[in-house]
């Protein structure tokens, strides 16, 4: 193997992108259509600073942006039948029996209070209360890579019950108010009854402390580690006595012993080591399965404890519950390099499907990016003698 077959100089990425426009192609209903969205993610992947429609218009060598905000707004076609497409494409390239899906929401910043869903409202991105708009996100991760694979924004009360803001901004009449955690819980479910291989569903303690979610993943068989917060209520039996603790009081029992070294994977500065335990909790679970409390140890605080909740086939280690863990991370650097790289975070469109066009396109383009590097890992580590370094290599 050359130095050019591992650092991918060999790959033909013009024809890849056409590749991919031709199979988003049927999503739209004229081919004006097809040809605008081309030049829309062209732009996306140039190097413009910011991915507004004058800007895109520019790199395309338009003299107005009119045929851009035309793809966002006025044109008829779906962005939901592109955004099936495009998880097609990026599952088709990362697919894997031990990928796992990942969900979580992100803000965008708005000025003004006519963006559909726009509010003052809590965002993970700013790390407050701020004037924006949160999209809940899901996101497919394996052994070649990680893409977004699904979104929706989330419509607040004072949206949801307002129909001449809905009117305004386009909002369909069948949206109503859904808190986050239902709305991933729809997400998710869709995403495997398409027969998603996953191996473990994975979510912050928004979606981790939501019954709701749980159940439905249990009653599908679906192993998941779900972060909960320390305080997170727990009620279970114990030789006929109820009893009532959380997840910061069962872990503090712990004895020093039950806690074991181990890496939450691979960061952008190596491997992150902590120390991991687990206790089983006494609740009823599906034949062959189980339900545990997990927590994570930072090494430089101890008092630094992340919990989760697990459930999986009675038989799964702990190795295995703390490296599922450690791929949440992963729709994180998702949000960081769609916003950084293709511009998830420049959409001009007010309305609702302007929103949900944007993101889809935007998600294409970052698919087409990942599935170039998936391609070139399957190809390097499929050469006779040739294997990951960190994993043997799927079966073809």
């Amino acid at each position: 193997m050359s130095v050019s077959d591992w650092a991918g100089s060999v790959s033909d990425w013009r024809y890849a992108l056409e590749d991919l426009k031709v199979f988003i192609a049927p999503a739209f209903k004229r081919s004006e259509q097809r040809a605008s969205a081309g030049v829309f993610i062209d732009g996306l992947l140039s190097g413009a600073e910011r991915k507004t429609g004058w800007m895109l218009a520019e790199e395309a060598g338009l003299a107005r942006p009119y045929r851009i905000q035309s793809l966002l707004g006025r044109s008829s076609w779906s962005a939901d039948a592109l955004c099936k497409r495009v998880r097609s494409y990026a599952i088709e390239a990362l697919s894997d029996a031990d990928g796992v899906l990942v969900v979580d929401e992100t803000g965008f910043l708005k000025k003004g209070k006519h963006s559909a869903g726009v509010a003052r409202q809590y965002s993970g991105t700013a790390g407050r209360i701020e004037n924006c708009q949160i999209g809940v996100f899901a996101s497919y991760a394996s052994r070649w890579g990680h893409a977004l694979i699904d979104r929706q924004l989330y419509l607040p009360k004072a949206w949801a019950n307002d129909p001449d803001r809905r009117t305004r901004a386009h909002v369909p009449e069948d949206v109503s108010f859904a808190t986050k955690p239902a709305m991933a819980c729809e997400m998710i479910a869709n995403l495997l009854d398409e027969g998603t291989p996953c191996a473990f569903v994975l979510a912050d303690a928004v979606y981790g402390s939501d019954s709701r979610f749980r159940r439905m993943l249990e009653t599908r068989e679906q192993p998941y580690v779900l972060a909960v917060r320390s305080t997170h209520s727990l009620r279970f039996l114990e030789e006929w006595h109820l009893v009532q603790t959380d997840p910061a009081t069962m872990i503090a029992e712990l004895p020093p012993k039950d806690w074991q070294a181990l890496s939450a994977g691979e960061g952008a500065k190596g491997h992150r080591l902590y120390e991991w335990a687990r206790v089983p909790l006494n609740h009823t679970a599906g034949e062959g399965f189980s339900r545990w409390l997990l927590a994570r140890r930072s090494l430089r605080d101890p008092e630094a404890i992340a919990y989760y909740f697990a459930y999986a086939r009675t038989n799964a280690t702990l190795p295995e519950l703390a490296a599922a863990a450690g791929l949440r991370w992963t729709i994180e650097e998702c949000f960081l390099r769609a916003k950084d790289d293709v511009g998830l975070d420049h959409c001009e469109a007010r309305s609702w499907h302007g929103w949900h066009r944007h993101m889809s396109l935007v998600m294409a383009a970052s698919a087409f990016l990942v599935r170039l590097s998936a391609d070139q890992r399957r190809t390097a580590f499929r050469k006779p003698n040739k294997t990951s370094p960190r994993t043997q290599p799927a079966a073809a």
